[in-house]
């Protein structure tokens, strides 16, 4: 492979990179934690949009509970958004990359 050929599939690979970081940040997931008490909505980019709360839940003698809540409904939309994001990046670099380039090293995971 020449040089032009290389910067021609790096150009490449930069556009498609902001393309999917463009999805990633249409993309949304939801997360429940307290059988749907506490919702919790991110997008690809790992980003919190939206926490929704159950009025039941909000007890101010027992705030410890809805903390764990929340907490746990946003663990679960960040892991959800992470195995989007990672769904995603397959899509794209598929067949560009060499097999077995590891992007996490690049911090493109």
């Amino acid at each position: 492979m020449n040089m032009a050929d290389m910067f021609g599939k790096l150009t490449e690979f930069q556009k498609k990179m902001d393309e999917v970081k463009e999805q990633l940040n249409q993309l949304e997931v939801e997360a429940e934690a307290g059988g749907g008490m506490v919702k919790v909505i991110a997008n690809g980019n790992r980003e919190i949009t939206s926490i929704k709360l159950d009025r039941d839940i909000i007890d101010p003698n027992d705030t410890e509970m809805l903390e764990d809540l929340i907490i746990a409904g946003i663990n679960q939309a960040l892991k959800k958004a992470e195995e989007a994001s990672q769904d995603k990046m397959a899509e794209v670099t598929k067949g560009m990359l060499p097999g077995g380039l590891d992007l996490g090293n690049l911090g493109m995971k």
